[in-house]
């Protein structure tokens, strides 16, 4: 196999197929880039760990069509850093890849063709999404799921499609994040369960400019859900289970509820949760006109901070995971945001609080996002 690509375009492919790949892997031949060469011109490379796929074409001059497979983050440090002028790899009589870019030089070991798995094929119905929503939705959702892989199902972001609409979702029990998109495709009802590293990699990836082609294929332990967007896709294995019911979960709006403005609120926050130990709630109490914050800390540090506020109803005292309140923040993606105090048929429990966007004091956000988070209890 010979052939001579563009540094820049060869990089950016590289890399691109290497994002999914796991920093260890227990089985060294899914460590690979596999980098195809065909005669009409073009350069397919591709990686795959069984659970997740990446594939991109690239067009080349390819003087020998070939296939090799090579270390994907080696060569990937290698070609950031090569010298600005066209690539070549050529494999050599002794079955090593010789990679030659202006005076630079390397010797790179083939890893076994035949070794490596099959790139899964998609063939099922697909629909389309903006780019821009989709990671949008994507980034206002996924940091909601579980990091614990003890509950597996809880460590994925559920999409579900059902006539015009995609609707993301993802818990870890404490918090819900839900937003809802446009869908335009034959598929109008399927949902999908995908691990929340491998999607927050795919809003990365397609988050400028056109739509993305979404396809539901394969069955029983084998479903896989395709992300395609230009000369890119992505695949992942959906996550096996029955996703928990949370959408029962969202109260219908209530006229109890404060207007704070976004930025305010997450400086004071960031503030007076510096003194908090760690994962102690930290105190809230809404007035009519102000939201003020309590701290104390172990080493006898004390915080306090009031921003202001617009509260419709009683009064409120309330505690709250601070982290967990940053991230439905920087999630909301408006100048301000409305928290509503739901209400519970259960006395002895804590009823949730609602977190969406909000365009202006007056108005409500044009967006879907909801956020539920459930208080803790505060000690007197």
């Amino acid at each position: 196999m010979k052939f001579h690509v563009n540094r820049d375009v060869f990089s950016e492919a590289v890399s691109f197929v290497v994002k999914l790949l796991p920093q260890r892997n227990p089985q060294p031949i899914l460590a690979g880039v596999l980098i195809e060469a065909t005669a009409d011109g073009q350069l397919a490379l591709s990686a795959f760990d069984y659970e997740a796929s990446a594939r991109t074409t690239i067009d080349a001059t390819v003087d020998e069509p070939g296939t090799i497979l090579v270390h994907g983050r080696l060569l990937s440090d290698i070609a950031s850093r090569l010298p600005n002028a066209p690539i070549e790899m050529t494999t050599e009589d002794d079955g090593n890849i010789a990679l030659t870019c202006g005076s630079a030089r390397f010797a790179l070991a083939s890893m076994p063709v035949e070794e490596y798995p099959a790139i899964p094929e998609v063939t099922g119905e697909s629909g389309l999404v903006p780019s821009d929503d989709f990671a949008t939705a994507i980034s206002q959702v996924a940091f909601a799921a579980s990091r614990d892989d003890v509950t597996p199902v809880l460590t994925g972001v559920q999409l579900e499609v059902s006539g015009q609409q995609l609707s993301l979702v993802a818990t870890d029990r404490y918090r819900v994040a839900l937003r809802d998109i446009p869908w335009d495709g034959g598929q109008q009802e399927a949902h999908a369960l995908i691990p929340a590293r491998t999607l927050q990699e795919v809003g990365k990836t397609f988050s400028h400019g056109g739509n993305i082609s979404i396809a539901f294929s394969g069955s029983g332990d084998r479903e896989i859900i395709a992300f395609t967007a230009g000369n890119k896709t992505v695949t992942s294995l959906l996550i096996k289970g029955n996703f928990p019911p949370v959408r029962r979960l969202f109260p219908a709006q209530t006229d109890h509820y404060a207007v704070v403005s976004t930025a305010d609120l997450t400086e004071a926050v960031r503030r007076v949760a510096l003194v908090l130990d760690r994962s102690a709630p930290l105190r809230f109490t809404f007035t009519t006109s102000s939201v003020t914050m309590d701290a104390s800390g172990g080493d006898q540090a004390r915080a306090s901070e009031s921003v202001d506020a617009h509260l419709q109803g009683e009064d409120v005292t309330l505690g709250l995971n601070p982290q967990y309140l940053l991230e439905s923040l920087s999630a909301v993606k408006s100048e301000f945001v409305r928290i509503t105090f739901t209400s519970s048929d259960n006395a002895n429990k804590l009823s949730p609080v609602l977190i969406t966007s909000q365009t202006s004091v007056e108005q409500a956000g044009q967006d879907s996002f909801k956020y539920l988070l459930q208080p803790n209890l505060l000690l007197r």
